[in-house]
């Protein structure tokens, strides 16, 4: 008996996949664990697998289609065997995109057409273009006139590719000449989700920022330090990365989460890494990271940020987070606030670290300052709560033995 696939749920915020493309046509003999297709979820491009044996009958979206969750995309089968039934019962899946309609446009009214007074009376043109033609600087009479009877119109100032011109300055000026032009670009899965978790995580959970500034000498040091015997290179933000997850465990109400009737308070810490990507932001998480070294959270977040700019990530490795650190400090960006990332109730913001003048013990010095912002969702973490969680993390960032201890 014929049997159909439908759209599987991919990952925990999908809703819809687009099939990038087939990889069995119909009519193919195929067996559980046979990849039938790759499909475009909101995180990442995965395989589809079979798990039926038979021919392949029937295949109901295109390489390019988008599908929702749980709608049929191929039926199964006997060679020869009747499935019209399965399909008769089925909504059709959502269309890529609506066909428009366009109203019926009236046709413009006729310009008025005016004839330059008698000391230009050589040239006969539109009262708009001769106005455009004064704020362009332009000529008027050089410019070829295609209206009736030779006038001057509108295209004809807008399309004139003269000689340079006098503006009413005196200064000359080029004749310059644009075209209007732009791109319009299907939104992937990857955008859709992120628009619709994040206005759903902005509009819903009420907002609050602490930011704090940091003094990062110590920790470029540190990291001088911990480079010279690593195995893999580490970052910034691979320390900054312990420092939260130590941070965490001294402040558990900071690693939780929002669920309406009661707040979870994860006795795990699973820290998500934002990565900016070609399509969006794709967030990977380092689990358990408060019992790793930093050699080890650098090779994991290299790793699985590499996995996730060729959009390799499994689910398992980007699900899970607890707690969220989004750095632009790399791209130069002094400080900034950051949306919650769902389930998640707080987020760092952290920003470059800036040689800047500071007063220290009545001395004027220069030392190495970042900012970092933290956004809480006011119904799970309070402020004294935000507060004492990056008094922690300073500490430990100013002082970074104290992160192994």
């Amino acid at each position: 008996m014929a049997e159909v696939i439908r759209m599987p749920k991919m990952s925990d915020t999908m809703t819809e996949g687009v099939i990038q493309s087939w990889l069995k046509k119909v009519g193919d003999d195929i067996k559980p664990g046979d990849i039938l297709a790759e499909v475009e979820t909101d995180k990442a491009t995965m395989e589809l697998e079979n798990y039926i044996k038979g021919t392949l009958l029937h295949i109901g979206i295109p390489a390019g289609g988008t599908v929702p969750v749980d709608a049929i995309i191929a039926v199964v089968g006997k060679k020869g065997e009747d499935f019209s039934a399965l399909l008769n019962d089925t909504p059709a899946p959502k269309a890529e995109a609506e066909t428009k309609t366009t109203a019926p446009v009236a046709p413009a009214a006729p310009v008025p057409v005016a004839t330059v007074p008698a000391a230009d009376s050589r040239v006969k043109a539109s009262p708009l273009a001769k106005k455009i033609a004064e704020e362009k600087g332009v000529d008027i009479t050089k410019v070829p006139g295609s209206g009736d009877h030779g006038r001057v119109v509108k295209r004809d100032i807008e399309n004139y590719k003269g000689g340079s011109s006098t503006s009413k300055t005196g200064i000359q000026l080029p004749a310059v000449v644009g075209t209007e032009s732009f791109d319009e670009v299907a939104v992937s899965q990857m955008r859709k989700a992120i628009a619709r978790r994040l206005s759903e995580s902005k509009n819903g959970a009420p907002h609050f920022y602490l930011t704090m500034s940091i003094v990062m000498d110590k920790a470029m040091e540190a990291r001088k330090a911990m480079n010279d015997i690593s195995p893999v290179k580490i970052s910034m933000n691979d320390i900054v990365v312990k420092a939260v997850a130590a941070s965490l465990r001294r402040h558990p109400a900071v690693n939780s989460s929002w669920l309406g009737d009661k707040i979870r308070y994860n006795h795990h810490i699973h820290v998500g890494v934002a990565v900016a990507i070609d399509d969006g932001l794709i967030v990977p998480v380092v689990k358990f990271a408060d019992t790793k070294s930093v050699s080890h959270i650098s090779a994991e977040v290299k790793e699985l940020a590499d996995k996730a700019k060729n959009k390799k990530l499994q689910p398992s490795e980007f699900e899970g987070n607890t707690f969220t650190i989004s750095n632009l400090g790399m791209f130069g960006i002094d400080e900034f606030t950051a949306i919650i990332n769902p389930p998640d109730a707080c987020i760092l913001a952290v920003g470059a670290a800036k040689e800047t003048a500071i007063a220290e013990n009545g001395q004027i010095r220069a030392a190495h300052v970042m900012k970092v912002t933290l956004s809480c969702d006011h119904r799970a973490v309070d402020g004294a709560v935000g507060s004492a969680f990056l008094q922690t993390l300073k500490e430990l960032l100013e002082n970074p033995v104290k992160i192994l201890v």
